[in-house]
């Protein structure tokens, strides 16, 4: 079966910055599953994996896929409001509550009761490259296209 709308895809990946530094990989993990044509992938990413099926291997180069760094995007939120397990350190990736849900954000300096943040997502303003090799790709169950997405490997996670 190759990647195509409504797909269940599982890939294993490494991403590496311009200079080559690996960023993030799968490395040892399960691979990182998502169902194809539902917003749950970046949109150049997943114009990559169109027609794509298992066993393929794939590089993609992708200019700032998390769009241009703001320098304006510092804020300043009550610690109170990250999602840390210890008081975060400079440099450090947090999540911190939004409106709209969790949100990654990079510690820039921290106080006594407030943290200020960046905003930008942590990969903004990066051009990144994806090592990428498919690993499954199945049909989306019912259940996983009405919630849009997918429910694991095999499609048996629940929520």
């Amino acid at each position: 079966m190759k990647i195509s709308k409504n797909a269940v895809v599982a890939f294993e990946y490494s991403l590496k910055d311009s200079e080559g530094k690996v960023l993030e990989n799968s490395d040892g993990g399960e691979p990182t599953v998502y169902l194809h044509g539902h917003g749950g992938m970046l949109p150049a990413l997943e114009k990559e994996l169109e027609g794509k099926a298992v066993g393929d291997h794939l590089t993609v180069d992708l200019q700032q896929p998390y769009g241009p760094s703001h320098p304006d995007s510092v804020q300043r939120v009550p610690i109170k409001h990250l999602r840390a397990k210890k008081r975060p350190v400079p440099g450090t990736i947090v999540a911190v509550q939004a409106k709209e849900g969790p949100r990654q954000v990079t510690v820039v300096k921290v106080g006594k009761f407030s943290v200020d943040v960046d905003t930008n997502h942590p990969f903004a303003g990066l051009d990144l490259t994806f090592d990428i090799t498919i690993k499954a790709v199945r049909e989306a169950t019912q259940e996983e296209l009405s919630h849009g997405h997918s429910h694991g490997a095999d499609g048996s996670h629940s929520h």
